[in-house]
């Protein structure tokens, strides 16, 4: 048996003992980098280490810190406030704005990454406190980020276009672009129908005023009663059955009369400040998201030690460790070669249209753990003896390769993905990273076969 297809088998069987014993997945996958690296690739610490993702560490790090005292001091209170009040009341509208800010940050230069993890606190902070289902806020986050991703502006737009001018192949930024657009938008539409955007229309709006402690007031479908902070939020896949009506004052702070959510303290100015700084920085300048963040948390923390007190206690170690522990044995994989070898193996096949599908179920899957502008990078050049035949269409594949690629990135062990597991507040991790996974999977199964049928098969380009 190749070295290649005994570490394969080793991640399925890291998988099932995840699955079947409830054991923390990344310390699992530490375990199979030290001795699938060591005995079978002959790698030594330093290699095994080599695929630790330290900047990924960082961003989990450093943007659930910051958003947890954001939470500590009600700024995000504040933040759901103002965007109910935006969308006059309707809860139903906040996904779509959701996904309209993150694909607007993605398509005039933010990296899908740094976006989602400016967005995801704030949206998984109002999925809380109105009962939205997470996996719909969340997703609608990643999504959106997709959508804009490949803008000719873009990140992963300019990265696709030169990758594929550098290869001498035909290509259309505008049609790349519209291609990622339309394929998340209609995903997004999908998934805001199935997880619960009906019941939502159907609630109307809520009270926005902000003049005094919210009542249940009965406005909700079916006369739903308030849920504060702790009420039995749901996390499930659907809108739980009651949702609150109005933004509750928090009982620690500030119930003055005025309304706790919407007032403005010096600590809730200040933490705003230092999330338009994050934005800035990040997209202005072009700093790390997870070590700016860090900075700016140690900031608020020195000024309002109460309000940060907790904090780094709320910071998501249990996903820290599942992500780095998964994405350490991806790299052992890509340091032996195994991902190479799956590629060539299927770039090698003699029939056009079967080697791009599965190059479309290798992008696909192999994105859902790793870089998905560096799959696509490897990728693009596999297709190119086959493209060079004339039977299949260049603009087409690499648009099919490009949403395949990146549509995965809710896997939970994608760093988009790792970023909306980590940002939800008050609930049920374990529930909500199966949900995750589950619809990773079935992202991974159904997009590449969608993608191959309606952009490679019409022979677009």
């Amino acid at each position: 048996m190749s070295p290649e297809l005994v570490s394969i088998l080793v991640l399925v069987v890291v998988f099932v003992i995840a699955t079947t014993r409830s054991v923390n997945m990344g310390a699992l996958a530490f375990a199979a980098a030290f001795g699938v690296g060591t005995l079978v690739a002959d790698l030594d610490a330093d290699g095994i280490f080599a695929g630790f993702p330290g900047d990924l560490f960082v961003v989990l790090v450093g943007v659930t810190y910051l958003f947890a005292i954001a939470r500590a001091n009600g700024t995000t209170d504040w933040l759901v406030h103002a965007a109910v009040r935006l969308v006059r009341g309707r809860v139903a509208l906040i996904p779509w704005v959701m996904f309209a800010l993150t694909g607007a940050l993605t398509a005039i230069g933010a990296v899908s990454p740094a976006a989602v993890a400016i967005v995801a606190p704030i949206a998984l902070s109002f999925a809380t406190r109105y009962a939205i289902s997470p996996l719909l806020m969340g997703t609608m986050v990643v999504h959106g980020a997709q959508a804009g991703g490949f803008s000719p502006i873009s990140i992963y737009g300019s990265i696709v276009n030169g990758i594929v001018e550098r290869e001498g192949l035909p290509g259309s930024e505008v049609g790349l672009f519209l291609a990622s657009l339309i394929a998340n938008l209609l995903i997004a539409s999908v998934l805001f129908a199935v997880l619960g955007g009906r019941k939502l229309w159907a609630r109307g709006s809520v009270p926005v005023d902000g003049d005094g402690p919210a009542e249940a007031t009965g406005t909700g479908a079916g006369g739903a009663a308030e849920k504060g902070p702790g009420k039995g939020t749901d996390t499930g896949t659907g809108t739980a059955g009651t949702a609150p009506t109005a933004v509750a004052v928090r009982p620690d702070q500030d119930s003055d009369g005025t309304g706790g959510a919407t007032r403005l303290t010096p600590a809730r100015i200040a933490t705003l400040v230092a999330l338009v700084a994050l934005v800035v920085a990040v997209l202005g300048f072009d700093l790390d998201a997870g070590l700016t963040a860090v900075s700016l948390a140690v900031v608020l923390s020195t000024a309002w030690p109460d309000d940060s007190r907790r904090a780094v206690g709320e910071i998501a170690w249990s996903t820290v460790l599942l992500i780095c522990g998964v994405l350490t044995y991806v790299g052992v994989l890509e340091e032996m070669g195994t991902i190479t070898w799956a590629g060539e193996g299927v770039g090698g096949i003699g029939v056009p249209l079967l080697a791009a599908v599965l190059l479309c179920y290798i992008g696909a899957i192999v994105s859902a753990f790793a870089s998905s502008v560096g799959i696509m990078g490897a990728l693009i050049p596999l297709a190119v003896p086959f493209l060079a035949q004339g039977e299949i269409g260049a603009v087409g594949m690499v648009a099919a390769l490009a949403v395949s690629a990146t549509v995965v990135d809710v896997s939970p062990f994608s760093t988009n993905g790792a970023l909306v597991l980590a940002a939800a507040p008050d609930v049920d991790r374990e529930r909500f990273f199966r949900q995750l996974m589950v619809y990773g999977g079935i992202v991974v199964a159904a997009v590449p076969a969608l993608a191959w049928l309606v952009l490679v098969v019409p022979g677009f380009g």
